[in-house]
């Protein structure tokens, strides 16, 4: 009889331990949110894009209320996509013709898009955060 008493302890704390993770989740990130191209290192995500010829990818989905990072990329990208445009965060660069630049975006809210562009406005990308 006692063992019967230990397991349903066991078993209790477990389900309890379940439900706390779960009710505290939202200050880590989820993975079912985080895209292909996103990956979570310390506490932020980092997205990544490649400049050349464009942006790929084009749209992207991120989890919103967490610090990120756009690291865009770029491998001999001499073309109009070596200048990136987001102006809902004022910014605006010349990226180096092969190498990486990190962009800092600060927590989005849920249903916010980010949109950026070439210099010229011919490319563009999006990150939808959610």
């Amino acid at each position: 009889m006692e063992s019967k008493n230990w397991f349903i302890l066991g078993v209790g704390i477990l389900i309890g331990g379940t439900v706390f993770m779960t009710k505290n989740s939202n200050s880590v990130l989820s993975s079912s949110i985080i895209g292909e191209n996103i990956n979570a290192v310390n506490g932020q995500q980092i997205i990544a894009l490649t400049a050349k010829g464009g942006f790929s990818p084009a749209t992207s989905t991120a989890q919103a209320g967490v610090p990120s990072v756009l690291r865009v990329s770029t491998n001999g990208t001499f073309d109009c996509s070596s200048s990136i445009s987001i102006p809902s965060l004022d910014y605006r660069a010349n990226l180096p013709p092969s190498g990486t630049t990190d962009i800092e975006i600060p927590a989005q809210v849920a249903g916010t898009t980010l949109n950026g562009t070439c210099s010229m406005g011919m490319y563009s990308f999006a990150i939808a955060f959610k």
